[in-house]
């Protein structure tokens, strides 16, 4: 008998607080400067877009909780050097969905630190060197899944505005080790994304 109230009890009490809780969202668009941690190129030469919604709510007056759907370009690119007589190209392309949940902290009226983690999707890659895309014989396939922790910061641009850099890093493999067959002048080791990303959020809310 107990059981039977406590738990429909619990269920309304846990309703009435989710629709106590005031959520608002809006969208999102950036950037990312990307690279591989794995491959033989170092640095975040590989550019790419990322646009997506967002939602978020108050756990306390000054920490809040929320979720993002987005998509985002991520890669690694050889950067050429103009003064190579035979310069090698080399680009990787990656597109994922991504879902990043975050907590954040408000340090004042205009700024936050971030902290969470994003499940990525992987909707497409490709690689290309001087000559073009791979051929079949020399592509190798990635994870669909990656797994980025990150931290981040906000600064409030304008009451419905602000910019938001965030760094973040693989702990699980987009790709693992080469094979004996693999080419291995652009792949050294199991891969992972490595990001820095700057967005502008638009809150919806006025």
């Amino acid at each position: 008998m107990a059981k039977k109230i406590v738990i429909p009890a619990l269920f309304l009490l846990l309703f009435q607080w989710v629709s106590a809780q005031r959520f608002e969202g809006g969208v999102l668009a950036g950037f990312n400067a990307t690279q591989v941690e794995g491959d033989n190129f170092k640095g975040f030469h590989k550019p790419g877009i990322l646009t997506g919604f967002f939602v978020q709510t108050d756990l306390a007056p000054a920490v809040f909780a929320g979720m993002e759907i987005k998509y985002s370009q991520k890669g690694s690119r050889k950067k050429i050097n103009p003064k190579d007589p035979d310069p090698e190209k080399y680009i990787m392309r990656l597109g994922y969905v991504d879902i990043p949940l975050f907590v954040g902290f408000r340090t004042n009226d205009r700024g936050a630190i971030l902290a969470g983690v994003s499940a990525g999707y992987l909707i497409h890659a490709m690689e290309y060197d001087e000559y073009g895309e791979f051929p079949v014989q020399d592509q190798h396939a990635f994870n669909n899944l990656d797994l980025q922790p990150f931290l981040g910061f906000q600064f409030g641009l304008l009451d419905q505005l602000k910019l938001d850099l965030r760094f973040a890093l693989s702990v699980l493999p987009i790709r693992g080790q080469p094979g004996d067959n693999a080419t291995s002048y652009y792949w050294l080791n199991n891969q992972f994304n490595n990001v820095i990303s700057l967005a502008a959020y638009y809150n919806f809310r006025r």
